[in-house]
This record gives structure tokens, sequence and C-alpha cells, in this order.
């Protein structure tokens, strides 16, 4: 496989946040082909002397086997496939409309000011992934909150606690649900036949990835919105612009997100660098979809913007098998919230917001609105 040619400063040598050493891509063709490049993978052949890129006991180090990190990936995807196809998942959408429409009413009756971040943007996506997998809403304040300590970039004990309760909670579910199947995401994997811990690892790593991930989303891509109003009146104007709208949203927000960890798995070339196997290889998804090359005006919100996807839900074999959802959640969301409240607008200056940096998602900590 070749790497296409690109300027040096596409890819830096940097330290991560712990200290350790790094290949920093930036680039959106590098980070394009890299993400589909079966040099690199989360797996490392010595993981006690892998570079680190943080704390976080589930993301901030290397992940997997080594010997069998392909075909394991492949099996789990394959399994896992079904379960999310864009059909599949379309039939949610109902679901996701009653649900924001339920906390649009709440969030009505409230009044304003309000914290669009704890009235919207952080209990939808928890609802939405509960019904997916079949997790009790009124186990959402502990999931939740393991949920945070593992995402947690700057506290190992803190986060490896975090993974051994949800762990523990997951399999507590697994037993639940082979006693009393329903419906659902997790008691369609006990009728596969798989065993009990593969599951609830399963189901709670799309527990966290299926909710924190949208979380943020939804609020940065509020403020977008916010503090865009020519571009939200647009929207109001002509809600038949919500899926393109959605890509920007996706793409628009921040111009770094530290990188998509990678460790390479052979010596490889890219561009004038040479990596070394066993280096840490950090994917700049965020950088990429800034890239001046591929989006004209990149700091620009612009949502009519067309042309090559964005890199939000990555590219090739690891592309998001949740992005489908994470899609129907945001057009549903955006479409409610702009009807609804045409007129909403920041209760504070922006530069009062604050995004969360101990977090592997990170997302905004509030977004007081009134209207």
């Amino acid at each position: 496989m070749t790497s296409p040619q690109l300027p040096r400063d596409t890819v830096q040598r940097v330290r991560t946040p712990v200290g350790h050493e790094a290949w920093l891509v930036t680039d959106y063709a590098h980070v394009r082909h890299l993400l589909d490049d079966d040099r690199l993978g989360r797996s490392h052949r010595e993981p006690d002397k892998a570079a680190r890129t943080g704390e976080s006991a589930l993301f901030g180090g290397p992940l997997g086997d080594f010997d069998t990190e392909a075909a394991d990936h492949a099996r789990i995807r394959k399994l896992l496939q079904p379960h999310f196809s864009p059909k599949h998942l379309r039939a949610l959408a109902p679901t996701v409309e009653a649900l924001t429409t339920g906390l649009l009413n709440e969030l009505a009756e409230q009044g304003p000011p309000a914290d669009l971040h704890a009235r919207l943007a952080l209990p939808l996506p928890i609802l939405v992934i509960c019904e997916l997998l079949g997790v009790p809403y009124a186990d959402r304040d502990q999931f939740r909150a393991w949920s945070e300590a593992v995402g947690n970039v700057r506290d190992q004990a803190r986060s490896e606690q975090g993974l051994g309760e949800l762990f523990g909670y997951g399999q507590q579910l697994v037993a639940r649900k082979r006693e009393q199947p329903g419906d659902d995401f997790i008691s369609r994997l006990c009728a596969d036949g798989l065993g009990d811990d593969e599951i609830a690892m399963l189901s709670m790593a799309l527990l966290f990835a299926g909710h924190e991930t949208t979380v943020s989303a939804i609020g940065m891509g509020a403020l977008c919105l916010l503090v865009n109003p020519g571009q939200r009146q647009a929207l109001v104007d002509d809600p038949g612009r919500i899926a393109i709208a959605v890509e920007e949203i996706l793409r628009a927000p921040g111009r770094s997100g530290g990188g998509i960890p990678r460790y390479a798995r052979t010596d490889l070339q890219i561009g004038e660098v040479t990596v070394r196997a066993g280096e840490l290889v950090l994917l700049d998804n965020r950088a990429a979809n800034h890239d001046p090359a591929v989006f004209p005006s990149p700091d620009r919100f612009d949502i009519t913007r067309q042309g090559l996807a964005h890199l939000s839900f990555g590219h090739g074999v690891h592309y998001c098998l949740g992005a489908p959802l994470a899609r129907i959640e945001l057009q549903v969301v955006f479409s409610q919230l702009l009807a609804r409240f045409p007129a909403m607008r920041l209760a504070v200056p922006v530069e009062q917001l604050r995004v969360r940096s101990d977090a592997v998602t990170g997302g905004l900590t509030g977004l007081p609105v009134e209207w």
C-alpha cells in the first residue's frame, strides 16, 4: 500500500499530554489514507512499553491482541453490523422524534434561561442508547458517572475503577437478559451464542460510545448555530437543508482533537517521515476536517457546504458503525429545536463557555440559553 506524498509539516513529532512521543498527522488526504491502512492498529507488540495518549484505561493506550487484532476486529464488526445497519437504525427514528419532543416540551415548560446541555444534549443520547441496548434508563446516573470516569484522560486510577464498575454492571445486565430476554441489542447478542463477558464488554463499550460522542456533537452543533445566526436562519427558512447542515455540524467544531491513536505494526514511510514499528501515530481527524486544500475557508460554518466527506466518523474498515444513528439523532434534534425555538440565543458571552479538557470526547460543560 502506497502513501500519498504530502508536505512534511503535516506529519509532526509531538509529545502527548502524558509526555510520550508520537507522530501527529493533520492533512486530510493523509489521515483518510492512514485510517484504512492495515500497517497501523490499536494493539502493540509490547503494550507495557507503548507510548500513551493519556491516563484513560480504555483509550489512553493500546487495545487488543497484536497477533489477532485484524481477525478479532473483522469478527466483531461482522457480528455487530446487522444490528447497526441503516435500515435497522432508521426504525428507531420515531422513538428519537418522540424522545426529543418530550425533552423540548419540558424545556418550554421550564422556560428561560436554561442549560441546553443538561436539558437536551445530555439526556437525549442516553435515552436513545438505553432504548437500543435494552439498558434501564433509571440507571442512567450510575452508568453516566462510570462512563465519565472511563473517559478521564488525567486520572488512571479513576478511569480503571470506572471501567471495572461499568463492566460489572454489564455482566449484571447480561445475566438479567439471559433470564428475561427482550427486543433489544443485549438480548439478541445473548441469542447469538456469545459468552457473557464478551457481551458485557461489547455492550458497555457501545453504551459509552453511543452517548458520549453524541452528547458532545449536539452541544457543539447547537453552539455553531447559535453563534452563526445567518446560517441558523437559513436552516429555519429551509428545513430541507437539515441533512447537509448536520454534516457541517459534524465537521466544523474544533481545529484539533489530539488525534485518533494508532500504533505502527511495521516500519512505514509517511511522506518524508519514517515511522518505526511500535511508534504511536495520532491521526487528527478534526485538523483534517479543517484542511483548506479540501474545505475552502475551513473555519467558516457553512450549512450549504458540499464536497468530500468529513472524517468525524473515521474511514474505511474502522468507520463508525453508529454513524447512521448519530445522524438520525442530530437531524431530529436540530429540526425540532429550530422549529420550536427559532429565536434561541446564548444567555452568556461565548467566552464564558467551557470545553471539557479531561475527557476523551471533549464537549461543553454547559450551554446556557434563552429565548
